[in-house]
């Protein structure tokens, strides 16, 4: 055994345990089968300016420590997410706030305003069990907040009619009676400065990497060179699809260079009408004030997951935490394999909680 940890997945937990490992003293080799570390937040510069590669990625967190502990790596920028909402020819700011209310309706100046319209609006399925997306959505925000903000959008998002998708994918929308176009809650919130390769970079300084490496190209002989494997990819893969396959959403993007200096005036604009196929632009200077003279805008389309797409989205529909279950059970008899991150827990994380899972698993771990 030439190592003490073999982690498949150079993204934030294979990051973070190969770094925690190290600094325990370990010999830890990192793999990917990509050609770049950093996973999905992985940044590539262009034009001087740091394009999030696989869709927009803003850091948030109310853990202290998780702050902490990735402001040690790299310095953080103060952004704040605050995405706008075009509907045709129409922009309402995002989370729903006051700012959205008095623009959709015009004698909306205090939160009673506001209240009073979308209660009148709720009234229309009172009585009712929500039996859909749809239905859902009308029950906590009204039909107009729905037919303008979420029903395009969540049609383009899921390739299906909202009377066709479970009431629970949408059990809450928040509503903020506050002039507050912030879209987070917690404490801390910004971008690396430098875009998120050069945290990752920082993590694996001195851990040998092997990028353009398959794992299950030669599993038999990489499972011989550590006495533990870190694995985060795909559950059901590892287990050569025992059960059946998990299902994903996926996104493709189509990403341009403009010789203009600012596009749309913000890092992220959704697109929730269905006149356009794309759920949002994005505009990767605005992340950090980059004062380029050009800029990179990407266009972003949702897509159905197949075997050669990447798998961006858990599905956690009835079916499909079934079969995750059964695998769950099967990586828990697994000895030497540790499975973490979402596509190993088939679980939605946000990037905070993916860090904190992974220092919390190798606290256990590593001794």
């Amino acid at each position: 055994m030439k190592y003490d940890y073999l982690i498949v997945g150079a993204g934030l937990f294979g990051a973070t345990f190969a770094y925690q490992a190290m600094k325990k003293g370990k010999k830890v080799l990192v793999i990917d089968k990509r050609n770049h570390i950093g996973g999905n937040v992985y940044t590539e510069n262009i034009e001087g300016i740091n394009v999030h590669k696989y869709g927009a990625h803003i850091f948030h967190t109310d853990y202290k420590d998780v702050w902490d502990y990735v402001n040690s790596f790299v310095e953080f920028n103060r952004y704040t997410n605050c995405p706008i909402a075009r509907y045709k020819n129409e922009i309402y700011n995002m989370p729903f706030n006051m700012n959205t209310f008095s623009k959709i309706w015009n004698d909306v100046i205090i939160p009673d305003d506001a209240l009073r319209h979308i209660n009148e609006e709720r009234n229309e399925m009172e009585g009712i069990e929500p039996s859909n997306l749809e239905e859902q959505t009308i029950s906590l925000v009204g039909r107009t907040i729905y037919e303008k903000l979420i029903k395009g959008y969540t049609e383009k998002q899921w390739n299906r009619d909202c009377k066709d998708l479970p009431a629970f994918i949408i059990k809450r929308l928040p509503l903020r009676f506050t002039y507050d176009n912030n879209y987070f809650n917690d404490r801390y919130q910004g971008i690396p400065i430098g875009g998120y390769t050069k945290l990752v970079e920082k993590m694996l300084e001195g851990i040998e990497v092997r990028l353009n490496t398959n794992y299950f190209d030669n599993r038999e002989e990489f499972n011989k060179l550590a006495k533990k494997i870190v694995y985060t990819g795909m559950i059901d893969e590892y287990f050569d699809y025992k059960f059946g396959k998990l299902e994903y959403r996926s996104l493709r993007f189509d990403t341009k260079v403009l010789d203009q200096d600012n596009f749309q005036g913000n890092a992220v604009v959704n697109y929730t009408g269905k006149e356009v196929d794309y759920t949002r632009v994005i505009e990767h200077k605005h992340f950090e004030n980059n004062e380029s003279g050009k800029t990179v805008i990407t266009y972003e389309y949702p897509d159905d997951w197949t075997s050669d797409k990447e798998p961006y989205y858990v599905i956690n529909d009835e079916k499909n935490n079934e079969l995750a279950d059964k695998y769950r059970k099967l990586a828990q008899k697994e000895k030497n394999v540790i499975f973490g991150g979402r596509l190993a827990e088939y679980k939605y994380y946000d990037m905070d909680d993916v860090i904190k899972s992974a220092l919390e698993i190798s606290e256990l771990e590593i001794h």
